[in-house]
């Protein structure tokens, strides 16, 4: 991956609505070569989907809580159970404090309770750790041109 694809990943997830000809402008291209581009990169899935983003307290899930998830075996084959819960925007085995962490977002703080009963029904699942976020200052997407300031 050069400079150019990091640049029209950077464009692409500014707005993914952006036409192929704005696109290569921005990078020197043609819309075609752009286009291009932006082809292979789906094809080597490094662009995985194109997608909106929404704003989660809109549509009333904005109480963000991570779960830390310790286990009397080995979590990692948990997945499938795990992303079978809907609440659950994000499954890590990390090395640390425990097994998984996870990253859930609800409507209120009954519903995280709900999602804790529902990750204790998890084969292994042994004890949780909540944390629940009281304010997020900001998220970002990976960005691509991290690399080359680095």
């Amino acid at each position: 991956m050069d400079e150019i694809d990091r640049k029209l990943i950077g464009l692409l997830q500014e707005d993914a609505t952006r036409s192929y000809a704005s696109l290569g402008k921005e990078v020197g291209l043609s819309g075609g070569a752009a286009h291009e581009r932006v082809r292979k990169l789906r094809e080597r899935g490094v662009i995985r989907r194109t997608t909106i983003e929404v704003d989660p307290a809109a549509i009333g899930r904005d109480v963000v809580a991570y779960v830390l998830v310790d286990g009397s075996t080995w979590m990692g084959d948990a997945a499938d159970r795990l992303a079978a819960i809907p609440a659950v925007e994000e499954a890590h085995v990390i090395a640390g404090p425990a097994s998984l962490l996870l990253k859930v977002r609800t409507a209120g703080t009954r519903q995280v309770q709900e999602v804790l009963r529902q990750v204790f029904e998890v084969e292994g699942v042994t004890s949780t750790q909540t944390v629940v976020v009281l304010e997020t200052f900001f998220e970002r997407p990976s960005d691509p041109q991290v690399e080359s300031r680095l």
